[in-house]
């Protein structure tokens, strides 16, 4: 699977970027993050937020990692994502709970999580699959 598929375009991004869709979606949150990250009271924003920004790029990284090893070694990567992504979720909700996210920020970061979630539980699950069927071989 290509990942980074770079080609030229005429936009206005003289770069684009395919990314593969797992990144894509934790990009798309990054994004959402980094346009709420400003709002935050600063009793949060210089605390819990800097947390939150290191935790979503470290996941980031962990991701695009799991995608350029070999099969048999990404599981250990993929479960070090979903166990960052856990801890995004509480901190998310810490921030809410604060009233440091309102109600619609939250919901469109939780729905950006929660799909996430689900797209790293079925990589998890079909490479755990994949491992089982070639022990069972």
């Amino acid at each position: 699977m290509n990942t980074f598929n770079l080609h030229t375009s005429n936009s206005t991004s003289p770069l684009i970027f395919r990314l593969a869709p797992l990144l894509q979606k934790f990009k798309d949150l990054y994004l959402i993050w980094y346009s709420y990250y400003k709002t935050i009271p600063k009793e949060h924003r210089f605390s819990l937020g800097i947390k939150v920004d290191n935790f979503l790029i470290e996941t980031i990284e962990i991701i695009a990692g799991a995608l350029y090893v070999a099969k048999e070694e990404k599981l250990p990567y993929i479960k070090l994502a979903i166990r960052k992504t856990d801890t995004l979720k509480l901190l998310f909700l810490i921030l809410w709970e604060t009233k440091s996210l309102d109600n619609k920020k939250y919901l469109a970061i939780s729905e950006k999580i929660d799909e996430i979630g689900r797209m790293l539980g079925g990589w998890s699950g079909q490479i755990i699959k994949q491992q089982n069927s070639s022990i069972k071989k």
